[in-house]
């Protein structure tokens, strides 16, 4: 019993570190491609074009997601938990290193937006796979009943990788502007090497799941999963997807765009609103393991989730008329309390979802659902941020109604999935 509690912990952490390491080589990129990738690898555009180029690479790496969510996704249905995510975490941190040492369009031409697009490819691989194994490793260790907040645990990675990479585009940011542009901006992607390592070391000394060790034992596992969960869970597939599309466009709508925004329409400096986004970041860490607590207790977490996702519909209104006042302290707030309840929701979806497909095809089930809602939702948003932004100048209201209906769409999807979650129980 004693080691099966350890085990539950050591999964849980390395749950959280592994995606923590993961999320702040992807959180890095979208700070890049924000402030430096457009004039850096993009040279002779427009600063609109450059902008636009930069975030259509780093939608490059969200569309590769759903590729690795059905190749790792299958091979963790096949071969377990514990070896797959060895594997993503090693490709995701060489991947983030060779960005830091990427000659820009000055030095190469048109093979360094290429090479750019390449390495975000192979990170969009990496993450496909890791993030339907880091919730698995938490919530099958999980001791009976306890699976939503144990799972969790991969979740918290995505706060803790923004404050990671925040602290790190801070620091190197602390150089001049033409220093930074020059060489300080590699800085935050060479770090990952070291990252890596740490993550290796966590993971590498986990078990297998015991959900899944009970399959492999029973001879239950599926010889082709995504194909059995097209075939027969369908329905649920595409709900999953829309359930998961507010915690997924969230982020990237406001941590990577809303950057370009501040800077760029709303004439705050960079410094001041990557500031406010750190103090997010950190609320939303400490939030999301209250809200997984508390849906726990309620013992209804779709309940709680229809309640965060109805109120995330209308926070965006007034977050948006405290950027528009440029005044720090009021921005802070605005971005703090529009957190959370987003935290809340994104905390407990993995262990809700997680819950929904038979542990023979949970890892593909899981994986496609997320990655293929993150390649549209996550990378489109900044995308379509940037076009609204531009179409509709000196209005803040058309983004803020982007916002409602991203959380409308999860809303929707949660409240119908309650009776597949029920078949396979």
């Amino acid at each position: 019993m004693a080691d099966r509690k350890s085990q539950s912990t050591r999964a849980a952490l390395g749950s959280f570190v592994g995606t923590t390491i993961e999320w702040y080589d992807f959180y890095i990129y979208g700070f890049a491609a924000a402030l430096v990738f457009g004039p850096l690898f993009f040279t002779g555009s427009s600063p609109y074009i450059a902008t636009l180029s930069a975030f259509g690479t780093f939608a490059v790496g969200f569309f590769a997601r759903p590729l690795g969510g059905l190749i790792f996704g299958h091979l963790g249905d096949r071969m377990g938990r514990k070896n797959i995510l060895v594997v993503t975490l090693i490709m995701m941190g060489c991947a983030t290193a060779l960005i830091g040492l990427l000659p820009t369009h000055a030095q190469i031409g048109i093979w360094a937006p290429i090479l750019l697009v390449v390495l975000r490819v192979f990170q969009g691989i990496a993450v496909g796979g890791e993030w339907g194994g880091a919730v698995l490793l938490a919530a099958e260790h999980a001791p009976k009943g306890r699976q939503t907040f144990f799972a969790s645990f991969a979740q918290l990675g995505s706060p803790a990788g923004l404050i990671l990479a925040l602290l790190a585009f801070r620091i190197a940011g602390l150089v001049d502007q033409e220093v930074f542009l020059d060489w300080g901006w590699r800085v935050p992607f060479l770090v990952s090497i070291a990252l890596l390592g740490v993550g290796l070391v966590i993971r590498l000394n986990i078990e297998e799941t015991p959900e899944f060790e009970k399959v492999r034992k029973s001879a239950q596992q599926s010889a082709m999963p995504a194909v059995e969960v097209f075939r027969d869970w369908r329905g649920a597939i595409f709900l999953a997807m829309g359930a998961n599309t507010f915690g997924i466009a969230a982020v990237y709508f406001y941590n990577t765009f809303l950057v370009a925004y501040a800077t760029q329409y709303a004439g705050i400096a960079r410094p001041t609103i990557l500031d406010a986004l750190f103090w997010t970041a950190v609320a939303q860490f400490l939030c999301q393991p209250i809200g997984a607590r508390i849906a726990e207790k309620m013992g209804n977490e779709r309940l709680f989730l229809q309640i965060c996702l109805a109120i995330a519909m209308l926070t965006p209104y007034p977050v948006f008329m405290v950027v528009e006042t440029g005044n720090y302290a009021l921005i802070q707030i605005g971005l703090i309390v529009n957190i959370v309840f987003g935290a809340f929701s994104y905390a407990v979806i993995a262990g809700y979802i997680s819950q929904v497909f038979p542990a023979r095809v949970r890892y593909s089930a899981i994986s496609i659902a997320y990655q293929f809602c993150g390649a549209l939702a996550g990378g489109l948003t900044p995308v379509l941020g940037t076009v609204l932004a531009e179409t509709f100048k000196g209005q803040w209201w058309p983004l803020a109604v982007f916002a409602s209906i991203l959380a409308a769409i999860s809303l929707v999807c949660v409240s119908l999935l309650g009776r597949h979650r029920d078949r396979a129980s």
